[in-house]
Formats: C-alpha cells, sequence, structure tokens
C-alpha cells in the first residue's frame, strides 16, 4: 500500500515550502528513517524523513518547485493526525475507538481538548504557552479526580476561570474569560465544515458521529 509523505509545515505562520534537494530517485528503495529531501521555508531549512520501508513511486514536485502546507485560514482536518499513516479506511478506524469506548464502559479515560494558539486582534498569542500549559493541566487533572468544578456550554465542558492558577503568568483573568468563550458564530460555521468532511466518508461514516454533530448543531442554535 502506497503512503504519502505530507510536506510538513515548518511554523505556525508558514504557508508553502520549497524543495531544495531530493536524495532519492523514482524507483529507489527507501529504509524507515532514510532522508527523502530538503524543504526550504523563509524561517528555516529542513530534512524530511520516510516514515516507512519501500520504494519512491513518484515525486508529486521537483527541485526548485514550491509546494504548499496548508491553506492560510482552511482547516486541515487530519483526525488524530493518522490520515497519513491508517493503513484502512479511516471510517472503520473511528468505528473501531467507538467500539473500544463501548467495551471499557465507565473506565474508559477522560478526553480532553485544548487550544492553545487562540490570538488577539493583533495576531498575538493570548496564552503563553510552554510551561505555563501546566496550569490547565493541573485542572485537567484535579477534574479526572473529581477535585475541580466545571461550566457547560455547547461544545463541552469548561475550567471555571476562577479554577486556572494564573499567579505569575502574566495572563489577566478577563484574557482567560475570553480565551474560555464559545463564540458560537464560528462555532456553527464548524459545524457545517465537518459536515463537508464527513461526507467524504459516504454510507462508511459511523452513525454516532453523525449524530453527535446533530447535537451539537442543536445546542449551537
Amino acid at each position: 500500500m502506497a503512503a504519502r509523505i505530507i510536506m510538513p509545515q515548518g511554523g505556525q505562520t508558514t504557508d508553502e515550502s520549497r524543495i531544495v534537494r531530493w536524495y532519492k530517485d523514482v524507483g529507489d528503495p527507501v529504509q524507515r528513517g532514510d532522508v527523502l529531501f530538503d524543504i526550504e521555508t523563509d524561517k528555516a531549512t529542513l530534512q524530511v524523513e520516510s516514515h516507512a520501508k519501500g520504494v519512491l513511486l513518484a515525486r508529486n514536485y521537483e527541485e526548485g518547485q514550491s509546494a504548499a502546507t496548508g491553506a492560510v485560514g482552511v482547516v486541515r482536518r487530519d483526525p488524530m493526525a493518522m490520515l497519513p499513516f491508517c493503513g484502512y479506511h479511516m471510517a472503520d478506524y473511528w468505528q473501531h475507538w467507538l467500539d473500544m469506548g463501548e467495551k471499557l464502559g465507565g473506565k474508559a479515560p477522560k478526553i480532553f481538548n485544548v487550544n492553545w494558539f487562540r490570538t488577539d486582534e493583533d495576531g498575538k498569542f493570548l496564552w503563553p504557552g510552554f510551561g505555563d500549559n501546566l496550569r490547565v493541566l493541573e485542572w485537567i487533572l484535579k477534574r479526572c479526580f473529581g477535585e475541580a468544578e466545571a461550566v457547560e456550554t455547547p461544545i463541552g465542558w469548561e475550567p471555571r476561570p476562577e479554577d486556572i492558577d494564573l499567579e505569575d503568568s502574566g495572563v489577566e483573568l478577563d484574557t482567560l474569560r475570553g480565551l474560555l468563550g464559545v463564540d458560537t458564530a464560528l462555532w456553527r460555521d464548524e459545524v457545517k465544515g465537518i459536515r463537508e468532511f464527513y461526507q467524504k466518508f459516504g454510507d462508511k461514516l459511523p452513525r454516532q458521529l453523525s449524530e453527535e454533530l446533530d447535537v451539537l448543531d442543536a445546542r449551537l442554535n
């Protein structure tokens, strides 16, 4: 089965990379970890390695050509970052996770979602990141052990702003309130994008996923 090598983005603000040099020709054997090509962005030069053993089937871009690494302002939908690596139909992959959840029942681990990269009107990150992420992880751990409260929103349960330790973080409580705010108009657009993405999987899409999306849509309206 052929595996695609995706052009790495190389940074939050990088949307194009140029192929500098190929180390393999079409038909050459490739081992896992072999360097396939060098790319150059406006910030750095990177080497891209193969994640599988096999034979190089094609080179969609030649040396000197540029390739998009993700359209600016467009969400790249890559569930669990598995699209380039999943060896079977993605809808079946999702169904296996859903089946596992049913088998685990009350023993299934809690799942949390974070976005460290929200920005203000000037494009500056609202959350400092790095070691300060532990402040959020602390709330997550407390929540797992039933030691922290949460607020119900249309998209799930969120921390109360006062439950995140902001001491010496440089983040004001009002800023955190903004970070935790739910923009329902934006999320309604997100639901539309998810529906469009789901259409790619046709009848194989697990019914639970489409039903859950309908429930989310109803909560936002």
